[in-house]
């Protein structure tokens, strides 16, 4: 019976203690000392220190699972090989074993513990480098023949070429190693050996690739198929770098302690323990499919695409979230974010419109809580605030998806107020200006609408993004010359936390008119990601009682985690709801309108009547507001003070 992924991880650490090597903890995915990338990427990144000559506390043998995201992969996921989120097996000599002891150890935990068949492998090592005056690398060739001859393999030996003359040939019978340039065996921080700067270290690699028989060579990949193409006849589970050289002005020469970086990865090992190219397959991301069957009544085989966006999305958010990164616009958040974004998009096309994180993140957590206690240690706040993001993704995901199917449909020009855009969209296009106005508007993000233009085969203008700019340069020049870097209604900006306060603000316009009367009304208002002002009429100082009061209204309605629902109604029907609205303000004969509460309300059925507040606005806000509770949050009053003649300010926070 194969091993499944977990005792592959198991038993890759103890065959390498067994060597000598200490076992040392993951690294978190967010690089603590190094501001260069946002995450960590692979398995040799925190070990690039000990690697350039720092001397690792617990010794020359290092052994280790490192779990790691790459990001830039996120758009090829929905295949059968790609994901964002994997593990890197890795083991590490400093300056003690080399190339012997490595390609033999490798070679006999694939073949003796993990059980691949050795007629499945095949291997690559560096073909030189004239110009850099760095030889072959036949020691590493020599030392393969030998590993396969035990195995009563033939091993005959090949250069296959380079990239840039196509690869003049595939595979022939008997040949198991094969000779690549530098851009395909070749290791250094600077790539290949004429980029590397003096002083820095690099040297040869070795590839080890396992074969798949049933899957064809695709000639969009080259004309002939070798180990290094793409096509995914051939999968590269591990790689052996033998840093050897340091570059000086004079050419290469030989380090007096040369260091093994090994990587292989763990999923891809897994692959092929089962014989399968279908990655998501194997013990860490099936059950995630089953658990995706069993919530929609679909199969796999039908729906491939999108399970797999949602099981490796998924799977990589619950990481990073334990790690520490929160959803958010800025930087790392806003990978977490895009992920479960693209994730409960592929989810609504299966049928799922709630509570998918709710139901799929714990199957992730049960299968990694044993080897990763700080996944089990934290799961409770990893699963709120997956399903907060959730929540607030939700109602602009489908009121999104409906203007998009309504815009693409939309021959000639669509009406705007007077002075803003008149968008030209054309049947069937997408344009710099529709998702210019489908991410203004609706707040939908611009990845989703091209992801959509792609689904649907819509075509996208080629200058799309330049228009899409250009539109937003002029949103933020007249928001600039209106307030001084205000946006309309008074917010600093569109992020997360000033929606927060946004919604905040609603609250107490209504709490202040219960505890102070209903002359109260709002004479200005200026909101930040770290905190809300208001201007209300009110003729003297609030007291400490009233503010005690005010305090403890909007705090209520906040863990009562009303709905929190946009409307577009007519200005007369709004006013006879009493609906609050600027001071001395203009409005058109239809208007945005917000109300929060009851519980009971809907998009469909707000409830006008029984709502808390209801203000014309034109957004954003929190879906519920129990978002506003976030973190164990609470709103809270930091002064008050007068503004003008019968006019107080308010400053309050979410803390």
């Amino acid at each position: 019976m194969s091993m499944n992924a977990q005792e592959i991880r198991k038993a890759y650490l103890s065959f390498f203690k067994k060597q000598g090597h200490v076992e040392i903890p993951r690294a978190l995915l967010v690089p603590q000392n190094d501001p260069t990338t946002l995450f960590t990427g692979s398995g040799m990144q925190p070990m690039v220190p000990y690697l350039l000559g720092d001397v690792h506390p617990e010794g020359q043998r290092i052994v280790d699972s490192q779990t790691c995201l790459r990001a830039e992969d996120m758009d090829e996921v929905g295949n059968n090989r790609h994901t964002t989120f994997f593990e890197m097996l890795g083991n590490w000599s400093l300056g003690d074993y080399f190339k012997r002891e490595q390609l033999t150890w490798f070679f006999e935990f694939l073949t003796n513990k993990v059980g691949l068949d050795p007629n499945k492998l095949y291997v690559t090592c560096f073909i030189g480098d004239d110009d850099a005056g760095v030889q072959k690398d036949t020691d590493a060739g020599a030392i393969w023949k030998e590993l396969f001859a035990a195995k009563n393999i033939d091993a005959l030996d090949v250069e296959i070429g380079s990239e840039e003359d196509g690869y003049k040939r595939g595979v022939k019978p008997g040949e198991r190693i094969f000779y690549y340039d530098a851009k395909k065996n070749w290791w250094s921080r600077a790539g290949v050996p004429s980029n590397m700067p003096d002083g820095e270290p690099g040297g040869p690699d070795s590839e080890v690739f396992y074969e798949f028989d049933d899957v064809t060579h695709d000639p969009k990949w080259g004309e002939h198929c070798h180990p290094n193409c793409d096509c995914g006849h051939y999968m590269e589970i591990g790689n052996s770098v033998f840093m050897a050289y340091k570059k000086t002005s004079k050419g290469f020469e030989a380090l007096p302690k040369p260091n093994i970086d090994f990587g292989g990865g763990l999923e891809r090992i897994a692959a092929a323990a089962i014989n399968s190219p279908d990655m998501f397959k194997i013990s860490l991301l099936w059950p995630i499919i089953e658990g995706l069957e069993g919530l929609t009544g679909k199969k796999y085989d039908d729906h491939k695409p999108a399970m797999r966006v949602i099981a490796d999305h998924v799977r990589a958010a619950v990481f990073l979230v334990t790690d520490g990164v929160l959803p958010s616009n800025n930087e790392q958040g806003y990978v977490v974010r895009r992920l479960l974004r693209r994730a409960i998009r592929y989810a609504f096309d299966l049928g799922i419109e709630q509570d998918l994180l709710a139901q799929v993140s714990p199957i992730i957590i049960d299968m990694y809580k044993d080897d990763y206690p700080e996944i089990a240690n934290n799961q409770q706040a990893t699963v709120e605030a997956l399903i907060r993001e959730e929540k607030l993704f939700r109602q602009t995901l489908q009121r999104g998806l409906r203007e998009f199917e309504k815009l693409i449909s939309v021959k000639g020009n669509i009406k705007r107020k007077p002075g803003e855009l008149t968008a030209q969209i054309a049947l069937q296009e997408v344009t710099g200006e529709l998702v210019f106005l489908l991410y203004d508007t609706y707040g939908f993000p611009v990845e989703l609408t091209l992801e959509e233009a792609e689904k649907q085969n819509i075509q996208v203008e080629n200058n799309w993004k330049e228009d899409f700019d250009k539109l937003m340069t002029e949103q933020r020049q007249r928001s600039q010359t209106a307030g001084k870097g205000v946006f309309k209604g008074g917010l600093a900006d569109h992020s997360e936390e000033t929606t927060r306060l946004h919604t905040a603000h609603h609250l107490l316009l209504k709490a202040l008119q219960q505890v102070l009367g209903d002359h109260v009304h709002q004479r200005g208002s200026n909101i930040t990601a770290e905190r809300l002002r208001i201007d209300f009429s009110h003729p003297e100082k609030v007291t400490e009682q009233q503010r005690e009061e005010i305090e403890k209204i909007v705090n209520q309605k906040i863990s009562e985690d009303y709905p929190v629902i946009r409307s577009v109604i007519p200005r007369e029907q709004a006013e006879q709801l009493n609906a609050e609205h600027e001071f001395n303000a203009q409005y058109p004969d239809m208007v945005s309108v917000y109300s929060v509460g009851p519980k009971d309300a809907t998009a469909e059925d707000p409830k006008f009547e029984d709502a808390f507040s209801i203000e014309f606005c034109g957004g954003p806000h929190v879906t519920n507001t129990g978002m506003l509770a976030s973190s164990g949050r609470s709103f809270k009053i930091t002064k008050e003070e007068a503004s003008s003649a019968g006019v107080r300010r308010i400053k309050a926070v979410l803390n």
